[in-house]
């Protein structure tokens, strides 16, 4: 698959994870540097937004909407992965006030590669929203066609909503 980087063509490393299908393996770090892995994220509903770099502009305004959400949702676990080191994403957070929604690394770039998103011309995971069940099924894929364009925020917090009811 590919999606577009200001209008030049990008390719994925294979078919993105879809709805319907389970969580792959892998393995990200969250602030302390400790290992998060896939079955850490089960046991509830979970909100992935991936983003590209946190340290850009879209991709702030991303996991700043989405962490302002976070309380509305109070059974969900909101997290938000980039290819990001752990210390730039721990700098991010505490410069923008992030302490809602968890922020993980996918520097070693396990995610980014089982769930297909990784742009590995680039070095970078592409830009999505993904909301999964406790039991790890995937309910909601959206993948941004352009990196660059921010997601629909409406649509994923809509799809969220239905779930929960």
């Amino acid at each position: 698959m590919n999606v577009l980087i200001t209008g030049e063509v990008a390719e994925l490393v294979g078919e993105p994870l879809a709805v319907g299908e389970q969580l792959p393996h892998f393995k990200l770090e969250d602030e302390n540097g400790d290992k998060v892995k896939t079955a850490d994220l089960v046991g509830r509903i979970t909100l992935i937004s991936v983003v590209p770099d946190l340290n850009t502009d879209t991709c702030s305004l991303q996991t700043r909407h989405f962490n302002q959400t976070v309380d509305q949702f109070g059974d969900v676990q909101f997290i938000t992965v980039s290819t990001n080191s752990v210390e730039e994403q721990r700098d991010w957070c505490a410069a923008e006030g992030v302490k809602n929604m968890r922020v993980l690394s996918d520097e070693q770039e396990s995610f980014g590669y089982a769930t297909n998103l990784y742009l590995p011309v680039q070095g970078f995971d592409t830009r999505a929203v993904y909301i999964v069940d406790a039991q790890g099924s995937v309910k909601y894929a959206q993948i941004i066609p352009e990196v660059s364009e921010e997601p629909d925020y409406d649509d994923a917090l809509q799809a969220l909503k239905t779930l929960m009811s």
